[in-house]
């Protein structure tokens, strides 16, 4: 019987590191882990217009270090590094307000820029989301952003799925596919993604796989 595996934990380990990145000391590991789902859901949700690609999370016994990645850093930065300052500030007070931050531990965050929007998934997902919610034809915002997204180089295959009550009466299911996308292959490197759009008649699920080419070491 074959199980829908998520494509990034099939490679972790393979191809893929963590993206939580620590040990905890004895008895702490329970505080560690809310913390980290607090700080993924705040700067989700804080971040939701910046195109958003990825959060990683380290931390060691003085510091704790959050990397975000990002299509748009400078808007996040803001001029003169006041917006990243001010995002580090509302971090720190998010844990302090659950008790989440140990006394003399130093909250580091580091902004990224992606170079290649287009071929990272998360960021594909959000721009499928960006035009459902603004109410274009579901059919044309699958078709463009294939096509956009197979037109890199790096990229060898893309598919979207939409999940939901789309195009008004029953829900279902809609794929765009181009290329080849090997899901059992470890050493392929795929980059998968998921969002959800919030539309009159419901909530619809997207999906996005982004085949880049195998990696070998």
């Amino acid at each position: 019987m074959t199980h829908t595996v998520h494509p990034y934990s099939h490679r972790l380990g393979i191809l893929y590191d963590w993206k939580s990145r620590w040990f905890s000391p004895k008895g702490k590991y329970k505080e560690a882990l809310r913390s980290d789902v607090l700080i993924r859901q705040f700067l989700e949700k804080k971040l939701k217009s910046f195109f958003l690609a990825d959060i990683e999370i380290e931390r060691s016994a003085k510091a704790l270090r959050i990397i975000v990645s990002s299509s748009r850093p400078g808007m996040i930065i803001g001029r003169q590094g006041d917006g990243a300052e001010k995002l580090r500030a509302e971090v720190k007070k998010l844990l302090m307000k659950n008790n989440l931050l140990q006394d003399k531990i130093d909250i580091k965050l580091d902004i990224k820029e992606v170079k290649n929007a287009e071929a990272n998934a998360a960021i594909v997902a959000q721009m499928v989301v960006e035009g459902l919610e603004k109410r274009l034809p579901f059919r044309r915002v699958m078709k463009q952003t294939v096509e956009k997204v197979i037109a890199n180089r790096d990229v060898l295959g893309v598919k979207v799925v939409l999940s939901g009550m789309i195009g008004g009466g029953m829900a279902r299911t809609e794929t765009h596919k181009k290329g080849r996308i090997p899901l059992q292959t470890l050493r392929a490197n795929v980059d998968y993604a998921q969002g959800r759009a919030c539309l009159p008649l419901g909530s619809v699920g997207v999906k996005v796989w982004i085949y880049k080419g195998d990696i070998f070491e």
